[in-house]
């Protein structure tokens, strides 16, 4: 089952309670370089861009980059309404595979998506980024503590609304190292409900091997922070400066 199909025209709904205004503040803190104002930034993992489209209106060119197809058709029917500088442009890639037109003056990575990278796939996407991000740039994103993603197992988490309904159930596989749970998405049409099932997997990262990994890869003066939006719920982040 695909990750982020059937979920994409319901995922701003559910992320609602989401501080996305927060997320922002932080990460434009964490990228911005001393004498510029705006920014070229690379949005890894975009989803439906809320987050891209709330940097591009602080002034920034955006470059939004997802794998899911049906997340990215969410987030470009949004340029329709919005009145900033630089409309984002959105590419379907996956993040091992990232291929830009040019290079960009900060990428970040935000609310779980280096979650969804399996650690075989780190390598190649540091080693990519550090070519896409011009020398001085910086890369940011956060992910879960290991500790946060082994507390969910077992656990079950329900959304609704009067037409929808969604369904969370997670198990942590321990010989793998990651988070697996399964959605089932309930929608109303007419009498009737229909049911969609989706996969999600998120994989343990440790800090300390992730800061390891980036300085192998060219990036310099990498740091852990645990004070960034949701740390109370075990978020860390990372920031570092391309080499």
């Amino acid at each position: 089952m695909e990750a982020y199909g059937q979920l994409a025209v319901s995922y701003d709904f559910l992320t609602g309670d989401v501080p996305y205004g927060e997320f922002a503040q932080y990460y434009e803190k964490l990228l911005i370089q001393e004498g510029k104002e705006n920014l070229t930034l690379l949005d890894l993992c975009c989803g439906t861009g809320t987050l891209t489209f709330l940097m591009a209106e602080k002034g920034h060119e955006m470059i939004g980059v997802d794998i899911s197809e049906e997340m990215l058709a969410v987030a470009a029917g949004k340029n329709d309404d919005f009145k900033g500088r630089v409309k984002p442009i959105f590419l379907c890639q996956e993040a091992a595979e990232l291929d830009l037109f040019g290079t960009v003056e900060g990428a970040y990575c935000s609310l779980d998506g280096m979650n969804y990278l399996p650690p075989e796939d780190l390598p190649e996407l540091f080693h990519r980024l550090h070519l896409f991000i011009e020398p001085g740039g910086k890369l940011a994103f956060d992910f879960h503590s290991p500790e946060r993603l082994r507390s969910l197992d077992g656990g079950t988490f329900v959304d609704e609304d009067e037409d929808m309904l969604c369904l969370w159930r997670a198990e942590f596989d321990e010989e793998e190292q990651a988070l697996v749970y399964g959605m089932d998405i309930f929608r109303r049409k007419g009498k009737l409900w229909e049911r969609e099932m989706e996969e999600h997997v998120e994989f343990v990262h440790e800090p300390e091997a992730l800061l390891a990994l980036l300085r192998e890869c060219g990036f310099a003066d990498a740091k852990l922070l645990t004070d960034g939006p949701q740390n109370e719920i075990g978020r860390l982040y990372i920031v570092a400066v391309n080499g």
